[in-house]
């Protein structure tokens, strides 16, 4: 089966280069690589027994802070190319026939055990598989790698939320096949509509790699505002749009931190409490722990006026916020994903 290329764009963790993790057995079925992995990053697999290896034989001693973690995932979604070819693709998100089909009984599984709880580790599974992505390169992006990734710093903590989508994986494959990429992408799509945010159609069809993505594609978390714009036109995100509607993005994507443990109102709520507690810089005051409230990225963003105008918007229309993230997000799990043939 030949394939095209769609070119789209917290936990403490160890200093050891020798990272143990527990064994989960799956295949992709949408990619047919026999080749042996031995030289490579190990999947997720899934058994009961606990091994130690080194991923790639290149793990690093790493003596990165839980907050510097964090970072990667607070500046990823500035990462990722909006190419105007995504928008005709998205828009037709699995509208009629077979296709249907299998796309509602993906969604009918994923439901089953994503729960609130758990949405904003499903959510965060695809800015750390899509954000690989390089233009100039054309690799990385929407496809599965993550699996052969989780011991990276930056991934810290996401091996429990793919041990909940393979739950789903496994049920949906007793009767068709599904790759990661579509997975994730679906699975994050239902995290945001579970705990109450915009309904996100989602295509399918996405390659899955055999192998994990280049290394050290992330942003450092200093970065200031600029510096994140910069690492975005680097990410091609600036070839299809303008540079205001760049900013509109990015800032609607950085929208996802509403979920999940930063301190931007409920963990559980999708909303728009991220704009509105950012307009509060509470971080500037010294009552208890809301200094540790937000990362360097999003302190950095409210700091910026590009960036204060589509925060503002936000935090005053929360329907405006749910309709740009939607519309984004459709790009996002699209970036670098090499598609099944038609």
């Amino acid at each position: 089966m030949t394939s095209s290329s769609a070119t789209l764009s917290s936990s403490s963790f160890s200093s050891t280069s020798a990272l143990s993790s527990s064994k989960f057995r799956f295949k992709f079925p949408s990619f047919s690589r026999t080749s042996s992995l031995s030289s490579r990053a190990k999947p997720f697999t899934a058994s009961s027994s606990t091994t130690t290896h080194n991923i790639s034989g290149e793990i690093r001693h790493c003596s990165l802070s839980m907050r510097r973690g964090l970072a990667f995932t607070a500046t990823l979604p500035f990462l990722l190319p909006l190419h105007e070819f995504v928008d005709s693709v998205a828009a037709k998100a699995v509208e009629s026939g077979s296709g249907q089909s299998e796309y509602l009984r993906i969604k009918e599984e994923i439901i089953k055990v994503v729960t609130k709880g758990k949405a904003a580790g499903v959510l965060r599974l695809v800015f750390h598989d899509a954000g690989t992505y390089e233009m100039d390169e054309n690799s990385g992006g929407m496809n599965g790698s993550i699996v052969y990734e989780l011991e990276r710093p930056e991934n810290v903590g996401l091996k429990k939320s793919l041990k909940v989508l393979e739950k789903a994986k496994k049920e949906i494959e007793a009767i068709q096949s599904v790759s990661w990429a579509d997975m994730i992408a679906v699975g994050g799509a239902e995290a945001v509509s579970i705990c109450g945010g915009p309904k996100i159609p989602v295509t399918l069809d996405r390659l899955d790699s055999g192998e994990p993505d280049p290394e050290g594609k992330m942003p450092e978390e200093s970065l200031d505002a600029s510096g994140l714009k910069q690492c975005f036109r680097r990410k091609g995100f600036s070839a299809c749009c303008s540079h205001f509607c760049r900013t509109q993005e990015l800032v609607a994507l950085s929208g996802a931190h509403t979920l999940g443990s930063k301190g931007f109102g409920s963990p559980v709520a999708f909303d728009n409490s991220y704009f509105k507690i950012l307009l509060e810089k509470p971080w500037n005051s010294s009552a208890g722990m809301t200094s540790m409230i937000g990362l360097p990225s999003d302190r950095a963003i409210v700091e910026d006026d590009e960036c204060l105008r589509w925060i503002t918007k936000y935090a005053d229309d929360q329907n405006m916020f749910f309709e740009d993230f939607k519309n984004a997000y459709m790009k996002l799990v699209n970036c670098g994903a090499k598609l099944k043939s038609m």
